[in-house]
């Protein structure tokens, strides 16, 4: 089987989402933006093969997704990808690979693979009720940060994102990376240029998102959408930090407006920062998505 990998575009949406579908997951990289703004960075391609779709990612240390489709179709999948290491003197290896799709590999090829959970790239899943209510003992910080913004900024505002306001986004979004130095570091420097991609195209990469002003200024904005039918990922979040509580506040107030009628909300990985892990753990996920790399076992 001759197998061609592409680069996704954005007339690659629907045929992406489908697959997608197909296989339900919680992990943030399985929405068209992720995909999209990221395979840009990370050199990601796709290919259909067996009916399911197929992930390769990376330009020296080369790895493939778990294959998306139905799991009648992943043995025959794996295989050709196999067959295709083999032809290109590449060595096998599957990344992000969830629990799920694991036991799915060890029912398929018992006591062959092994797998490398990796705790930097876990995603932390909350309950939207929570986040939405900040209510109880574990919540009182969070929620007197969102008082204490309330009363300090008595005109403070939110709007859903929008034609109307995506610019006053774009325009916070530049002093944001002008005062942090984002240019030092290219993986900052990568993830603001995604932030404001996601902005530029928001409407075709089917984002939701929101902003909050303070003084008719904005100070916060931050995007996300669905991965499936429970759970809302949030990929973007920026907020001034001159402004006390504006993290806070925008977290909460989209999850009120953007995401009623899901019961999750993924607010992706920490990519191992101890400030970010303190962050996302203060919110108490209620679990994590847990992914790592599979090889075969030597």
């Amino acid at each position: 089987m001759n197998i061609e990998f592409k680069r996704p575009e954005l007339e690659d949406r629907d045929i992406i989402m489908r697959y997608f579908a197909k296989q339900k997951s919680r992990a943030c990289e399985c929405t068209f933006s992720c995909v999209y703004l990221w395979s840009r960075f990370y050199h990601v391609e796709y290919a259909i093969i067996e009916d399911m779709m197929v992930f390769k990612c990376g330009k020296e240390d080369i790895f493939f997704d778990f294959p998306y489709g139905e799991e009648k179709n992943v043995k025959a999948t794996i295989e050709a990808i196999r067959m295709y290491c083999e032809k290109e003197n590449l060595d096998f290896c599957l990344g992000q690979v969830t629990p799920e799709q694991y036991a799915i590999l060890e029912r398929l090829y018992p006591d062959t693979f092994e797998i490398f959970y990796d705790r930097n790239i876990a995603d932390y899943v909350y309950e939207r009720e929570k986040l939405a209510n900040l209510s109880g003992k574990k919540y009182h910080g969070k929620k007197n940060h969102v008082n204490k913004f309330q009363k300090t900024y008595p005109d403070w505002k939110y709007e859903s994102i929008s034609d109307e306001n995506v610019e006053d986004c774009f325009q916070m979004a530049l002093k944001w990376r002008n005062a942090n130095d984002v240019d030092e570091d290219d993986e900052k420097n990568a993830e603001m240029t995604v932030a404001m991609n996601s902005l530029r195209l928001y409407k075709e990469l089917g984002l939701r998102g929101g902003l909050l002003r303070v003084n008719q200024e904005v100070v916060a904005f931050t995007m996300g959408e669905p991965v499936c039918d429970d759970t809302i990922v949030v990929h973007i979040e920026k907020a001034r930090t001159d402004i006390e509580g504006a993290y806070s506040m925008i977290n909460q107030q989209f999850v009120i407006h953007e995401t009623e009628g899901y019961t999750y909300i993924n607010r992706e990985d920490d990519v191992g920062e101890e400030g970010l892990r303190k962050a996302k753990l203060s919110y108490h996920p209620v679990f994590m998505v847990e992914k790592g790399t599979v090889r075969f076992k030597k």
